[in-house]
C-alpha cells in the first residue's frame, strides 16, 4: 500500500477503499448492474461448444453448395438451435454463449489442431479457459474430425515456400511458430471490423431482406454470372437476415415465457417490455432509444456467431448514430440519462462475458488478459467536417469514469477544434487512471485515408476497430490478417551472420558477413537493410497467398449485407477484390525502440567514438552481459529513441523509410494497400522470448519495446520528448503507414489536480498538432502495480492499459505484469 501522502488516482482510491472495506456509493445506486457483474466477473472462461457443433453440422449437409450460401445455411441452422439466455437482472437479450464469462469455438479456422488444443487451453499461462468433459468429447469425437483436411490454416502452410515457411512456423504442421516473421490471418476470419449499425437502425434487416429479394427479382435469368455468382451471394443474405430475425424472436418468446412465470411484478414488466422489443427488433427500424440498443446489441452478438473478427467486432461511432434516439426519448420524456445509462451498462456487462477465445498459443500470447477491443468511438467530426461531440459523447466519458470495467474498450477521437468541454473530460477520464480512453488522431487518420482513395466525408467518419485502427464501413473491403515481423531478429541475425542464438546453426537469414570485419557503419547498416529487406519480402510472399487463398474458407453474409459495396457488387466481403473498395492492410514491426537504440549504440560507440570493437559487443552479447556489466552500461549511455535526439531518431526514420519504401513499391502487386503498422498488442513479449541479448542493453529473452514506444526505461527527457521522437522518426512523405500505437505511464501526481487537467489538456493538444496516429495511457503508481503482483486476491479489481485495451492486472502473465511495471513512470510534464 502506498504511502498516505504519494496522491492515488481515482482507480487506486476506490481499490483501497475496496480493500479497507468502505461502502462503494456507486454500487449501491446501480445495484443491477452490479448483480451481473458480480455473477461472472473474476471467474475462469468457459468454452462453449454449441455455436461450433451446429456450424459443422449445417457444413457437411451443404458439401458442394457456393460457400457464401452454405455460411448463411450454417448461421440459420444455429438461429434454429443455439440455446437462447435471459440474464437474471439483464435489460438487454442476447449471448452467443452458456451464462458467465464464455468463449466460442471457430473450426472453420483452426479445427485440424482443435483436439490438441483442448488439452492446453485449461493449463496455459496466457488467457487460460475451462472445458467441461463432455464438451471436450464432442470437439475431439465430432467437431474437429470434420474439420482436419479442410481449414485454411492447413492451406497456407502448405503454401509456403520453403524460405518463407522457416522464417514463419517451428514445425512442418505449422502449428508453432517461429515469432520471426508471423503471420497472423490464421488466428481469425478477418481483421478488425465495424458495421454499419446505422442501417440496420433504420431498416431493420427486414428492409436488407427486401433489398436482396428486390435484386434477386431483377437479375438476367439467361446470364451465367448473375446465375452463378450473384444469385446465391443475394440467397444467402436472405436467408442470413431471416435467421438474425429468428434469434430475436426466440429471445422474445423466452422472455414472454418467463414474464409469464415471474411473480416480482417489477420484473414481470421489464420482461414483457423486452419480449415486445426483441418482436420488433432488429427486424424493424427502431423506434426509440431502448429499441437501438437492443438491435444494435444483437447485430454484434450475432456477428460474433457469424466468424471470429480478429480483436472482436467494434462499436463504430455510437454517439452518432445512437444520438438521434437518445435526443428524441430525452426531449419527450420518454428516458432519463440515468436510464440510458443503465441500458448501455447492460450492454458493457454482456461484452464482458463474452471473451474472445485464441485456440493456437501464438494467438494467446499475442493477446493477453483475455484481450478485447470492442471499441465505441467518440467525438470526432462529422462526415461534414463540424465537431461531432454531443451529449451522448458526455455519457460516455461519466460511465467509464463511474463504472470500474474494462468493456467496452472507448475510443475517442481527437482534432484541432475539439471543444475545451471534450478535452477536459477526455482528460479528468484519464486521470481516473483505468486506462481509457485511448485518443485517435483525425489530423493523421483523415489525410491518410483521403491519400488512399476516400472521400472527405468516408474519411471524417471513420469509427475506431480493434486496438488503434479505424475503418470506413462502406469503404473498407480488406479482411486478411497481416504478418508480425520482428525486426529485433533481423539485426541479431546481421550480429551473427544470418543465425540466432535461439535457433543454433540454423540459418534463417541472410549471410551478410562477419560483422567483426566491417570496417565502416556504412557497411552495418547495409547488413542491416539487406536482413530487414529479406524480412519483408517473406511477409509479401505470405501476404499473397493469403489474399489468394482465404476467399476459398471464409464468407461473412451478415457482414456483407450490412456493405454498401457488397450489396452493390453481390460480393462476399472476403472477396479479394470488391470494385469501389479500399484495400487497407498492414504489417507489423516489432521491437521498434530495441532496434533504433541497438543501432544507434553500435554506430555511435563502435564505429565514432570507437569505446569499443563490435568483437566486445558481440561478447558481452553471448555471455547475456554477465561479467559484462560495464558494457551494458556503455551500450546504454548511447543516444536513445524517445528523447527528442535527433541522432537516434533519424536512424529511427531511416529504419521506417525501409518499410515505407518497399510498401509503396510492391504493395500494388498485392492489389492492396500493405503499410508499415507499430501495433504489438502483447505480442512484444513472446517475440522478445526469441531474441538474446541486444546491443542497447537489454537482456536475452526479455520484452522488446512496445508499438512507437521507447525502450523500457529509455526515454529520460520527458513525455513530450517521446511525441517529439514520434512525430521525427515518421516519414510523412509517404502515404505507406498505417497505425503507431503509442504508451504513456504518468503518476496520479504529475496530473494531479485542476493544473494537472489542464497540463494533460496541453499534451493532448500537442499530441494532435504533431499529427501522431495514437496515444494511450496509464495513470498510476508503480507500487500499487508490485502491490497487485505480491497479492492478487485483495487487487483483483486493478484494470490496466495494455496494448489498445485495458485489462485486470491479475489475469496478465507475470512477464507482461513485469513489462508493465518497467514502462517509464513520468512523474513531470
Amino acid at each position: 500500500m502506498q504511502c498516505c501522502t504519494t496522491p492515488l488516482s481515482p482507480h487506486e482510491q476506490r481499490l483501497q477503499d475496496k480493500i479497507a472495506g468502505k461502502e462503494d456509493s456507486f454500487r449501491k445506486s446501480h445495484e443491477r448492474v452490479f448483480n451481473i457483474l458480480d455473477s461472472f466477473d473474476g471467474k475462469r472462461p468457459r468454452i462453449d461448444v454449441e455455436r461450433a457443433k451446429l456450424f459443422t453440422d449445417s457444413m457437411k449437409e451443404t458439401e458442394g453448395q457456393p460457400l457464401v450460401l452454405r455460411w448463411a445455411k450454417a448461421m440459420k441452422h444455429v438461429a434454429e438451435h443455439i440455446t437462447v439466455y435471459i440474464d437474471d437482472d439483464q435489460l438487454i437479450c442476447g449471448r452467443g454463449g452458456c451464462p458467465g464469462r464464455y468463449g466460442v469455438l471457430y473450426p472453420e479456422l483452426d479445427g485440424d489442431f482443435l483436439d490438441l488444443a483442448i488439452e492446453d487451453l485449461p493449463n496455459r499461462t496466457e488467457s487460460p479457459f475451462t472445458i467441461t468433459e463432455a464438451d471436450a468429447r464432442v470437439v475431439v469425437e465430432e467437431i474437429a474430425p470434420y474439420w482436419k483436411g479442410k481449414t485454411y490454416h492447413e492451406d497456407l502452410n502448405l503454401a509456403l515456400p520453403s524460405d518463407v515457411h522457416k522464417l514463419t512456423y517451428d514445425d512442418p504442421q505449422g502449428l508453432k511458430s517461429r515469432f520471426i516473421v508471423n503471420e497472423t490471418s490464421s488466428f481469425r476470419s478477418s481483421i478488425q471490423w465495424v458495421h454499419d449499425y446505422e442501417k440496420v437502425l433504420k431498416r431493420g434487416f427486414r428492409g436488407l431482406k427486401e433489398e436482396a429479394q428486390e435484386k434477386i427479382a431483377g437479375l438476367d435469368p439467361l446470364s451465367p454470372r448473375d446465375n452463378v455468382e450473384k444469385r446465391p451471394f443475394l440467397e444467402a443474405i436472405v436467408i442470413v437476415c431471416d435467421a438474425i430475425i429468428l434469434w430475436a424472436n426466440r429471445h422474445a418468446k423466452l422472455a414472454a415465457d418467463m414474464a409469464a412465470a415471474e411473480t416480482n411484478p417489477v420484473r414481470k414488466a421489464e420482461l414483457e417490455t423486452m419480449a415486445e422489443i426483441c418482436a420488433w427488433v432488429p427486424e424493424n427500424p427502431a423506434r426509440n432509444f431502448y429499441e437501438a440498443v437492443q438491435a444494435q446489441w444483437f447485430t454484434q452478438m450475432f456477428s460474433r456467431l457469424e466468424q471470429k473478427t480478429g480483436t472482436i467486432v467494434s462499436n463504430g461511432r455510437m454517439d452518432q448514430y445512437f444520438w438521434p434516439f437518445y435526443r428524441k426519448d430525452i426531449e419527450e420524456g420518454r428516458i432519463t440519462e440515468e436510464s440510458a445509462l443503465e441500458l448501455l451498462e447492460c450492454m458493457w456487462v454482456g461484452m464482458a462475458q463474452y471473451v474472445d477465445l485464441y485456440i493456437s498459443p501464438a494467438g494467446g500470447a499475442f493477446n493477453e488478459g483475455y484481450a478485447h477491443w470492442e471499441a465505441v468511438t467518440i467525438g470526432g467530426q462529422t462526415p461534414q467536417g463540424l465537431d461531432a461531440t454531443n451529449d451522448l459523447t458526455y455519457l460516455f466519458l461519466k460511465s467509464k469514469r463511474e463504472f470500474p470495467l474494462h468493456y467496452p474498450d472507448l475510443a475517442a477521437r481527437i482534432h484541432s477544434r475539439s471543444p475545451e468541454r471534450y478535452l477536459h473530460d477526455v482528460a479528468e477520464t484519464i486521470k481516473f487512471g483505468s486506462g481509457f480512453p485511448k485518443l485517435i488522431n483525425d489530423e493523421e487518420i483523415v489525410p491518410l485515408y483521403v491519400s488512399k482513395g476516400a472521400s472527405f466525408e468516408e474519411a471524417l467518419d471513420y469509427a475506431v476497430s480493434g486496438c488503434t485502427e479505424a475503418r470506413m464501413p462502406n469503404r473498407d473491403t480488406y479482411t486478411s490478417g497481416g504478418a508480425y515481423i520482428n525486426f529485433a531478429a533481423a539485426l541479431e541475425m546481421v550480429l551473427y551472420n544470418g543465425r540466432m542464438l535461439k535457433y543454433g546453426e540454423n540459418e534463417l537469414g541472410l549471410e551478410t558477413g562477419d560483422p567483426t570485419r566491417f570496417e565502416t557503419w556504412e557497411e552495418f547498416w547495409n547488413a542491416y537493410v539487406l536482413q530487414h529487406e529479406h524480412f519483408l519480402r517473406a511477409a509479401f510472399i505470405q501476404q499473397h497467398i493469403i489474399n489468394n487463398v482465404r476467399a476459398r474458407h471464409f464468407a461473412q453474409p451478415m457482414g456483407s449485407a450490412l456493405h454498401d459495396l457488397c450489396m452493390k457488387h453481390c460480393l462476399d466481403l472476403h472477396t479479394p477484390q470488391i470494385p469501389e473498395g479500399i484495400n487497407l492492410g498492414y504489417f507489423e514491426y516489432m521491437g521498434f525502440g530495441t532496434v533504433v537504440d541497438s543501432l544507434a549504440a553500435i554506430k555511435k560507440l563502435v564505429f565514432e567514438d570507437k569505446k569499443l570493437t563490435m568483437q566486445e559487443v558481440i561478447e558481452a552479447l553471448k555471455c547475456n552481459f554477465e561479467g559484462k556489466e560495464d558494457v551494458q552500461q556503455m551500450l546504454k549511455s548511447a543516444p536513445c529513441y524517445g528523447n527528442n535526439d535527433e541522432y537516434a531518431d533519424s536512424i529511427a526514420r531511416e529504419i521506417d523509410a525501409i518499410s515505407v519504401k518497399y510498401g509503396r513499391r510492391y504493395s500494388p502487386e498485392l492489389g492492396m494497400h500493405n503499410d508499415v503498422r507499430y501495433v504489438p498488442f502483447t505480442s512484444h513479449v513472446p517475440f522478445g522470448k526469441v531474441v538474446s541479448a541486444t546491443p542497447n542493453g537489454r537482456l536475452a529473452w526479455t520484452p522488446l519495446s512496445d508499438g512507437s514506444s521507447a525502450s523500457h526505461g529509455a526515454d529520460v527527457n520527458g513525455p513530450t520528448a517521446v511525441l517529439q521522437s514520434n512525430f521525427s522518426s515518421k516519414n510523412y512523405g509517404y502515404r505507406d503507414r498505417a497505425a503507431r500505437m503509442l504508451n504513456i505511464k504518468f503518476t496520479p501526481k504529475c496530473v494531479e489536480g485542476d493544473e494537472g487537467t489542464e497540463k494533460l489538456v496541453s499534451f493532448i493538444r500537442t499530441f494532435c498538432d504533431l499529427k501522431l496516429w495514437h496515444v494511450q495511457f496509464n495513470v498510476i503508481n508503480r507500487d500499487t502495480l508490485i502491490a497487485a503482483q505480491k497479492d492478487p486476491e485483495k487487487y483483483r479489481s486493478l484494470i490496466v492499459r495494455i496494448a489498445g485495451y485495458s485489462a485486470y492486472f491479475v489475469d496478465l502473465s507475470p512477464d507482461l505484469q513485469n513489462d508493465l511495471i518497467a514502462r517509464t513512470q513520468h512523474d513531470a510534464m
